[in-house]
């Protein structure tokens, strides 16, 4: 059965560089398919279903790691095509510090511009998780060692009350009091113990500006106040929901956030 990859690069050039050099270190490997940014990537990956992803970090419109992120999310919804997640590969342009970085992290990279010797490697070690069918459970620890790779930006004032519409008013709710924040369509709905309100900021700028000891990403559109956090099950898929402490809801774990919720 024929190994099949997806390549996800914005510039063609490197895209058939880059393929060219599989074919020639791999030639029993299949390139199903090129994708021109990781919006695209993800529908495709969706569709074709490969074995081995090549994500470029730094795409326009939703960069390698957001791909992945979404991908990793959208896959388990897919139970009729339950086949494993891809082994993925970041590309990247990151001096040699990231490069050690990455080594430490046992993660899979390419170093633009691709070098055949490094491809090497890693072909050799992508034959040797897909033969043993290695699942994707080293997916978060990578999507979270490049996080921290990316070049930080100055951080922004937290906020302590969040203003939000109910009605033709705008009422005042103390971060504090927030069970849950999550994205629906253009808005995202704040969602305390007793109430709900809508606001315009977008998910990932308001993440941004809350208190990572207290509130935590569990998926692509919902961030949740750890503190009001009851209990995660886990169901026989491998699947976990949130159980919270003052709301009936049950919030949904994206695999690439489940690490957060592993027995100590």
């Amino acid at each position: 059965m024929s190994i099949r990859a997806l390549i996800a690069e914005d510039e063609p050039i490197l895209a058939a560089v880059l393929a060219a050099s599989l074919r020639r270190l791999w030639p029993e490997l299949e390139i199903a398919g090129t994708a021109p940014n990781g919006v695209a990537a993800v529908e495709q990956a969706l569709a074709l279903r490969p074995d081995i992803l090549f994500f470029d970090i730094k795409m326009p419109g939703q960069s390698g790691l957001e791909a992945a992120e979404e991908l990793a999310e959208r896959w388990d919804d897919m139970v009729e095509n339950a086949a494993p997640f891809p082994q993925v590969v970041f590309v990247t342009a990151y001096d040699e510090v990231a490069v050690q970085a990455f080594e430490q992290a046992a993660a899979d990279y390419v170093l633009k511009p691709v070098n055949d010797a490094r491809l090497a490697r890693t072909v050799e070690r992508l034959r040797a998780r897909i033969a043993s069918r290695a699942g994707d459970g080293g997916l978060a620890g990578l999507v979270g060692q490049l996080q921290a790779l990316l070049p930080a930006a100055a951080a922004p004032e937290r906020l302590s009350m969040i203003r939000a519409a109910v009605g033709n008013t705008v009422r005042m709710i103390p971060v504090h009091e927030v069970v849950f924040f999550q994205a629906l369509d253009k808005y995202v709905n704040v969602a305390t113990a007793d109430s709900e309100a809508l606001i315009r900021l977008p998910l990932k700028d308001l993440l941004t500006q809350l208190d990572p000891a207290c509130f935590q990403q569990v998926s692509r559109s919902t961030v949740v106040n750890m503190r009001c956090v009851a209990h995660a099950g886990r169901d026989a898929a491998g699947k976990v929901t949130l159980h919270l402490r003052n709301r009936p809801d049950k919030l949904r774990v994206s695999p690439v956030y489940a690490h957060l919720f592993r027995q100590m």
